[in-house]
């Protein structure tokens, strides 16, 4: 069990590394509002709504170039990123979801 408390803490500072990365782009930031809805002053409350993390992460694995970068500029391995987005709440399908 605390393997996988281990492995959620290391996703969510991986996705909370990718909202900064995506926050601190002017190109990402418009883009990433707009796909999800959010407002710029909403994020803080956003990002801590259950699934919120995940989609900073698909966010960041949906254009190879922005996961890429992310992975330069952050020392992040590129498969560490779809890894850490198993990990989070409604990452897949098979995470915290009711059927």
């Amino acid at each position: 069990m605390a393997n996988a408390a281990s492995m959620r803490e290391e996703a969510e500072t991986i996705a909370v590394k990718a909202l900064g990365f995506v926050a601190a782009d002017p190109e990402l930031l418009p883009r990433f509002l707009a796909i999800t809805g959010i407002d710029a002053q909403s994020i803080r409350k956003a990002a801590a709504e259950p699934g919120f993390l995940a989609g900073v992460l698909q966010f960041i694995l949906a254009h190879e170039p922005t996961l890429l970068r992310f992975a330069e500029e952050t020392g992040t391995p590129p498969a560490a990123v779809g890894k850490a987005l198993r990990a989070l709440p409604l990452g897949n399908d098979d995470h915290e979801r009711s059927t």
